[in-house]
């Protein structure tokens, strides 16, 4: 049996950061923590309109780590330190393994991993002065069960889940106030064109609730839409927790 424990945000305050900004989800995500009193910048490669009056829009390729230097830096300058970080920025290529070259993999590799780790790297030495800090991995099961005409995306988000996994056993020891978890927004609307996908607007607000919870409980774990989730039970324990009468918990949004 499977039991749910909610879990309520804290209060909102601090400067979010949410990068992957001009996409529909992180257009609506840099809304949804604006509204809740955040101060927010929201990084594209590209020009875009911010959700909210309230966005800061700063315009950086995450790939290039002097840019990513740069972008920070400006932030600190207009709102203060990030104390929360979304990584969402990514490509999804459709390219057949036959077609992919060394450079176009690396690319797709660059930015969805590569792209994460720059800005770990821009806001993790002040989260660690602070003692405190919010880090989100926006990743899929791609890694899982690859998807055709996505190899550079699928090794890319898997790797991105390694390094959520890395921060943690880095970080979490020395500074558990530092929560770090991963989180699956779930297929949405209109991205490839599945037309009952999650809506963003939706998505965004289980996103925005999940970067408000500091609980150090939750350092670690992986989220898939509002709720945790948990990898499957082998026969034997299935059975073993029918035998002992317990069922499996798992964190829930509120």
């Amino acid at each position: 049996m499977m039991q749910d424990s909610p879990i309520r945000p804290d209060a909102p305050d601090g400067v979010a950061v949410v990068t992957g900004a001009g996409s529909d989800l992180g257009r609506a995500l840099t809304a949804a923590l604006a509204l809740r009193g955040l101060a927010v910048a929201g990084i594209s490669a590209t020009p875009f309109e911010p959700g909210h009056e309230g966005v800061i829009p700063v315009l950086a390729d995450v790939r290039d780590p002097v840019a990513v230097t740069e972008a920070f830096n400006r932030i600190r300058e207009i709102l203060g330190a990030p104390t929360i970080l979304i990584n969402g920025a990514e490509t999804y290529p459709h390219r057949d393994i036959l077609e992919e070259t060394p450079s176009s993999f690396m690319d797709t590799v660059q930015l969805n991993l590569g792209g994460a780790f720059n800005c770990c790297h821009a806001v993790l030495p002040e989260m660690v002065a602070r003692g405190q800090g919010r880090i989100i991995n926006i990743v899929t099961f791609a890694d899982v069960m690859p998807a055709p005409l996505a190899a550079g995306y699928s090794v890319s988000k898997g790797a991105l889940r390694i390094l959520t996994r890395a921060l943690v056993a880095d970080l979490g020891d020395r500074f558990p106030g530092i929560v770090i978890t991963d989180w699956v927004p779930g297929t949405h609307t209109p991205r490839k064109g599945i037309p009952d996908g999650v809506d963003p607007r939706v998505a965004a607000e289980w996103g925005a609730n999940l970067a408000l919870i500091r609980d150090r409980a939750i350092n670690g774990l992986v989220f898939l839409q509002d709720r945790e989730h948990l990898p499957p039970r082998s026969l034997r324990g299935r059975v073993k927790d029918r035998v002992l009468g317990r069922g499996r918990v798992r964190v829930r949004l509120r």
